[in-house]
């Protein structure tokens, strides 16, 4: 029996076009595997992580094919085993937990029954031993009442309950290893961090081998021990993950992790020039050589080789690059690299938009409401209540807060899209508190929104031309050729070219399609833009590229953002004010420096030690239960049931009354702001900013 538990060696896979031409994904890709190892697999958009990930399973695309070399499992070739072979082995000991918990369960089946499907194949349990294993699995993923919730349908539980659902579904036939494919991806911050601890204890309790697929170097750093980074299809480092994020020595990799916001630092994290290639773009030399300044003629002509560095330790550490010694040999620096120059500087506080006491409620209306009240149907509790903030012409303010805390639902009636029950929202002196249909025409222009997802929002059918064509229409009198040149220079203004304007979404890269989305949102020359999770699909490097595109666009602009995310990281190196909100309540705002230093509200406290920072090793601080809250308590503070700093019936009974800590700063807690300072402590400790800053410069060409 092989010492290795997986052996990949000279892996190259790819897919043949209808012209016969043959497109490489992954290429001459070799590693191994021991029993027990966890390993973080990390790289751009398109660089072939998941393509390999389900090589491990003896899987490929329809028409994709094994060009060269072999997956072996405990010495057996993958792809020499017949068809009902491998299928016996997928499931049962290599086992992948996707995504996307929702698309990958069955919506019509019970949730108990879809991992009783999986134990009556692999393990062929009935009867009474199949239901308490079902039981036992949830409960090994820490759901609660595992006998009701067995029952539930999907669309019945919240997406940290999906993901440990389809957890316990990978874990069903014992796996000796599991492939994860961006499995915390789209989740909040405290569930995330739930996920990632529930995912180390699996690790340790079981002896199960993972491998870990994802851009969330942070969450990488929580839970694997050893780091593989590839680019174009290429393994380009591998070493102990201590090792890698302390000094890398490929230039890729050190590019990747200066792309990473920070909680210990502000302004904008470094984005890395250039893209990487297309799949199957013919390649001699170095794939990275148009991105990188240690480059020499020989990058361009001869192949580097995945081969040892001299570092010593455990677990050997490999660089594909010509130059490493003069990388590492460069030296490292811990500065920030603070794009946000222009945007530190104050905005000018000309109020833009003024939201006072307004209540939000997806209770049913007009006939509909009536109806709903003649059946006696409860009226559904309100998802936002007396709301206030201003944003000021310029800014960027920030919403963070778990899912279901109202974000999204405050963008929506900022919109248009759904009125508010109760309060004003006021634009210049214009009332806001109705539906966009019945707004002026001018305030369609004024204020735009940019979506999560790209692929939702841009019309597959349309090019970029079309698509940048209709706000210029509809806001603007310009002529064919006007509108034209006016859509290149806005694709050049978002760093795209007018070669783009022919393309469709589907020939564009997850960051192209979402640069095309900020292009249309500011062809409208809009005054107020809402940002409604615009980079939480994105890896770290096109994350940091967009970031910086809209810090730049800003301050030529002069719009104002309404910024929606649950990544702290990001809203710190964006964002001049911050909101933090729990079931729709503000539980405290104000700028953002005072929001990431002490004295915290308890729910701010919660997500800040929630956050994935990529420090190796480090584990997260869960403050607060893992509860997925249906609606907020009728009196009382909001956080009451999860406040690790509950001090009594106080909290219970009574609303917490607004603490100004600060100019500007304003915490709603009924614990005294001098106990609160006594109590917290700074969540990053200067020693780990020290030792796990920004890592070098990777001196990439511009």
């Amino acid at each position: 029996m092989s010492q290795q538990l997986l052996e990949v060696e000279g892996l190259t896979t790819g897919f043949r076009t209808r012209a016969g031409r043959v497109v490489q994904v992954v290429r001459n890709v070799s590693l191994s595997m021991g029993r027990g190892e966890t390993l973080g697999l990390v790289g751009e958009s398109g660089c072939g992580k998941t393509t390999f990930g389900m090589t491990l399973l003896g899987h490929l695309r329809p028409g994709g094919e094994v060009l060269a070399g072999s997956v072996r499992f405990e010495g057996v070739d993958l792809f020499s085993l017949a068809p009902n072979v491998l299928a016996s082995m997928r499931g049962q000991r290599v086992a992948v937990i996707p995504q996307s918990a929702s698309s990958a369960l069955t919506p019509t089946m019970r949730v108990g029954e879809q991992i009783a499907e999986v134990l009556t194949l692999h393990l062929a349990l009935s009867g009474t031993a199949l239901q308490d294993r079902v039981l036992e699995l949830l409960t090994r993923v820490h759901l609660p009442q595992v006998d009701e919730l067995a029952r539930r349908f999907p669309h019945e539980l919240s997406g940290g309950q999906l993901q440990r659902v389809a957890i316990a579904m990978g874990l069903a036939g014992k796996p000796e290893l599991l492939v994860l494919d961006e499995p915390t991806t789209g989740l909040d911050v405290t569930t995330q961090a739930h996920i990632l601890d529930l995912l180390r204890e699996i690790q340790e309790s079981t002896g199960t081998a993972m491998l870990y697929i994802s851009h969330d170097m942070g969450a990488i750093a929580r839970v694997c021990d050893r780091l593989v980074v590839m680019y174009a299809g290429e393994i380009v480092e591998d070493g102990a993950i201590h090792d890698v994020f302390a000094d890398p020595v490929h230039p890729y990799t050190r590019g990747l992790l200066g792309s990473v916001p920070r909680l210990s630092y502000a302004g904008l994290p470094r984005a890395m020039a250039g893209r990487p290639p297309a799949p199957g773009a013919d390649a001699v030399g170095c794939a990275f050589v148009p991105r990188c300044a240690f480059a020499e003629d020989n990058c361009k002509t001869i192949d580097p080789k995945l081969e040892p560095t001299n570092r010593a330790g455990t677990i050997p550490h490999l660089a594909q690059c010509h130059h490493w010694q003069r990388v590492v040999a460069s030296g490292s620096s811990n500065q920030a690299q603070d794009l946000q120059a222009e945007g530190d500087q104050s905005p000018d506080l000309v109020p833009l938009l003024e939201l006072t006491e307004v209540d939000i409620t997806y209770a049913k209306r007009g006939l509909a409401a009536l109806v709903a009240r003649w059946r006696g149907d409860p009226e559904p509790p309100t998802t936002v209540s007396g709301f206030t903030i201003t944003i000021y012409r310029g800014e960027t303010v920030a919403l963070v807060g778990e899912s279901g805390s109202g974000k999204s639902t405050i963008a929506r009636t900022i919109a248009g899209l759904l009125p508010p029950r109760e309060g004003r929202i006021d634009f210049g002196g214009q009332d806001l508190a109705s539906v966009v249909e019945s707004r002026p025409a001018e305030m369609h222009r004024i204020i735009q929104i940019i979506f999560q997802n790209p692929d939702a929002s841009l019309n597959p059918r349309h090019t970029v031309k079309q698509i940048l064509d209709a706000p210029l229409r509809l806001y603007f009198e310009m002529d064919g050729k006007e509108r034209l040149d006016r859509s290149g220079s806005l694709l050049e203004e978002v760093r795209l070219t007018p070669r783009y304007l022919e393309r469709h979404p589907s020939q564009m890269s997850g960051g192209e399609k979402q640069r095309v989305a900020v292009a249309r949102a500011f062809a409208a020359e809009p005054d107020l833009v809402l940002c409604d999770e615009v980079t939480s699909a994105l890896d770290v490097s096109v994350q940091a590229a967009v970031l910086e595109l809209l810090a730049g666009l800003q301050a030529d602009r002069g719009a104002a953002y309404l910024f929606i995310s649950h990544d702290l990281a990001v809203v710190r190196a964006i964002a001049d004010r911050v909101a933090v909100l729990y079931q729709g309540r503000i539980c405290e705002v104000g700028p953002v420096a005072d929001i990431y230093a002490p004295p915290y509200h308890p729910y701010t406290e919660t997500l800040l030690a929630a956050v994935p920072e990529p420090v190796p090793g480090a584990r997260a601080q869960l403050l607060a239960k893992d509860v997925q809250e249906a609606e907020p308590p009728a009196k009382g503070c909001c956080f009451q049931r999860r406040c690790p700093r509950r001090i009594g019936a106080i909290c219970d009974d009574e609303a917490p009354p607004s603490q100004p800590a600060a100019d500007g700063h304003v915490i709603r807690c009924h614990i005294p702001l001098a106990e609160l300072r006594e109590s917290q402590v700074d969540l990053i400790s200067p020693a780990e900013i020290a030792t796990h800053g920004l890592v070098a410069d990777a001196r990439l060409a511009p």
